[in-house]
């Protein structure tokens, strides 16, 4: 399993990731928390190609009680 980022913004009901130096990630990913629930799915990479952002779509209703976790993809 591989450190996906840690949440730290949402945008139009999107979790925004800043992912770890050198994470390879693709669009379909699932998303895990630290207890291994999947908490939703890679929808985009964006931003700068030596350090880009995450866009995960979020399976709960409330993507702000996420802001500052860190999440997983296997």
């Amino acid at each position: 399993m591989n450190r996906l980022g840690t949440v730290v913004s949402t945008a139009q009901g999107l979790l925004v990731l800043r992912p770890e130096s050198g994470t390879d990630v693709e669009i379909g990913t699932p998303a895990l928390d630290e207890s291994l629930d999947t908490v939703g799915r890679v929808v985009d990479i964006f931003g700068p190609v030596a350090r880009p952002y995450v866009a995960v779509t979020p399976a709960d209703e409330n993507p702000d009680a996420l802001l500052g976790t860190k999440l997983y993809a296997r």
